[in-house]
């Protein structure tokens, strides 16, 4: 039975994973060395209160100047532009970025607090920077935040009602500007809607610290009607013995909730056959729910589904589970899948292989394909037969680990004599130094190169004439197969020379596809217009440099740089 994987076929299923692995790469390579803490060898991160107390270009400001800078700035927020206590006082309080460049702006004239207020009185600040600092954003984060036309707070009545709602519920402070930062929509409701959508998921049996919370981690409950998928998930959890103390656990403010998606990932699992084993899965798992809202359990679902692994498979697989971010596991098979590509594995092996170990595959991350060839000592052709007959293998090639070379297989000698073989049948044992010459000259295996001579032959030449050519140049034998069978076929069916032209001009076949396309196109238009030796060899057609085949072909009509050109670039968009 023809699997989904082999439905879709190669090309498909790579762009897939080549898309995927590119979005994720950065997510993949990066990690954390944490800090020393030892104050003697390394300098160690200073805390809130001592970050006040320097400015931007590291410069001491004096803690005595700052606390009257944040009084100065209280008494113009409260005073002069009427803004409650409480938040006038968290504004000053919590704005040490704002102050510091606040400072940087007045002339101090003895007294602090007097120069402060007295730059105040004619110098209006943009009340929007300090309010969303002291909201617990970094002006990085505030910056593209700001209102382009307001400058006072009051002038945005909504943002401050439905602020103070969030303060009156139980809402910290510094945890507001995360809302605001990922749901702005919560700001903007008309006077008492907040509130009401608030109590709305109290009646539904939701505590007001536990909404409290929920709402800092996912604001987004509260920018529609209620969310039954957000209701949903925490019935199903719920009923699988998780209270609210355990949900709010493994929230994370740095994280996007779609509840939704969580919801599909819930019923996903149901479906499945995980329900009896789903809460012991969630509790040793939280991440297959929580990371990335559910999003990368379904991409896993999808890459596997799309090399055809059966979902009771899929659901062992989850059940099996290591102690791995899902993101992490899903980044090391597509290591694994870009591995089989590069050593040109065919595709229903590579099938084979991720549905039979996904777990060896998501758990170790790999080197990279240079590195393994380099280590084990091998080629791709024998690393895949290898991989093939040995997937366990394949856990011992991860990151940080020794790889040692594999045995001699003994397909090297075995080749050698090959080689040996095909260089005398090509004349090459009369000299020594010719036979020598010989080996550093072709590339392959003796088998392969005998299969590329046998390919020309094939073709319809006679196998004297094709060693002669060899004999001239044996850089033709350098090549695949395939390419060989391309080349001739370009030059017999394409372009209309006969077969014979490669006796004359063996070298043909090392040159590129797109340089013999390119130059008889030119040559073509350049006879067409009269402007070219109409019998000019092929030899000379290919074989000149650009700088000749411009001065003694292109440059001999007025508009041929410009074909050239126009050639150039539409061969090179067809490659």
């Amino acid at each position: 039975m023809m699997t989904h994987f082999q439905k879709l076929g190669n090309p498909s299923i790579l762009k897939w994973v080549s898309s995927y692995f590119v979005e994720n790469q950065q997510k993949m390579g990066s990690f954390h060395v944490p800090q020393s803490q030892n104050p003697r060898l390394y300098t160690t991160k200073r805390s809130v209160l001592s970050q006040q107390c320097y400015g931007e270009d590291g410069v001491r400001i004096p803690r005595a100047t700052l606390k009257e800078a944040q009084t100065a700035l209280l008494e113009y927020l409260h005073s002069t532009r009427s803004i409650q206590f409480v938040d006038a006082e968290n504004m000053s309080k919590n704005s040490p970025h704002f102050l510091r460049k606040l400072l940087k702006k007045v002339e101090i004239v003895k007294d602090v607090r007097r120069s402060m207020s007295r730059f105040l009185r004619y110098h209006p600040i943009n009340e929007f920077e300090p309010f969303f600092e002291s909201l617990g954003l970094k002006p990085c984060e505030y910056t593209p935040l700001l209102p382009r036309d307001l400058m006072f707070l009051s002038d945005d009545c909504l943002l401050l009602e439905n602020y103070r709602v969030l303060c009156e519920f139980g809402v910290e402070r510094n945890k507001i500007g995360q809302i605001y930062k990922k749901a702005v929509q919560v700001f903007q409701h008309d006077f008492g809607v907040l509130l009401l959508k608030l109590q709305a998921y109290q009646k539904l049996g939701l505590s007001q610290s536990f909404i409290a919370k929920i709402i800092v981690y996912s604001p987004h409950v509260l920018t529609g009607d209620i969310d039954i998928k957000f209701i949903k998930v925490l019935e199903i959890l719920n009923g699988l013995g998780f209270d609210y103390a355990w949900i709010k656990e493994h929230l994370s403010e740095k994280e996007f909730y779609n509840w939704s998606m969580i919801f599909r990932v819930l019923k996903f699992f149901r479906e499945m056959g995980c329900s009896g084993e789903l809460g012991g899965l969630i509790s040793q798992h939280p991440r297959l729910l929580f990371e990335g809202s559910s999003g990368r359990v379904l991409s896993l679902i999808a890459f596997l589904l799309k090399f055809g692994l059966r979902m009771d498979r899929i659901s062992s697989m989850f059940l099996q589970f290591p102690e791995i971010q899902v993101s992490h596991f899903v980044s090391n098979i597509i290591r694994f899948f870009l591995l089989f590509q590069e050593i040109e594995m065919e595709v229903d092996e590579i099938g084979k292989i991720v549905c039979s170990y996904p777990i060896l595959l998501g758990s170790c991350t790999l080197k990279k394909t240079s590195s393994l060839l380099h280590d084990l000592n091998v080629g791709k052709k024998r690393l895949c037969k290898y991989i093939q007959e040995n997937p366990q293998e394949l856990s011992k090639w991860g990151m940080g680990t020794r790889v040692r070379p594999l045995p001699d297989s003994g397909e090297g000698l075995e080749s050698q004599k090959l080689k040996t073989k095909f260089f005398l049948d090509l004349g090459y044992g009369e000299n020594p130094n010719m036979l020598k010459k010989a080996f550093k000259v072709f590339r392959g295996r003796g088998g392969e190169l005998q299969e590329r001579f046998d390919t020309i032959v094939n073709a319809g030449l006679d196998q004297e004439d094709v060693s002669k050519m060899i004999r001239v140049s044996p850089q033709i034998l350098n090549q695949s197969k395939a390419l060989i069978q391309s080349k001739i076929d370009i030059l017999v069916n394409e372009l209309g020379f006969p077969l014979s032209s490669l006796i004359l001009f063996p070298s043909y076949l090392s040159y590129t596809t797109q340089r013999v396309r390119l130059r008889l196109a030119m040559y073509n238009w350049l006879k067409d217009q009269g402007k070219a030796e109409p019998d000019l060899a092929l030899s000379t057609i290919i074989s000149w440099s650009d700088k000749i085949f411009l001065s003694q072909c292109v440059n001999n009509h007025p508009s041929g740089p410009q074909v050239w050109e126009d050639l150039k670039a539409e061969f090179t968009r067809d490659k």
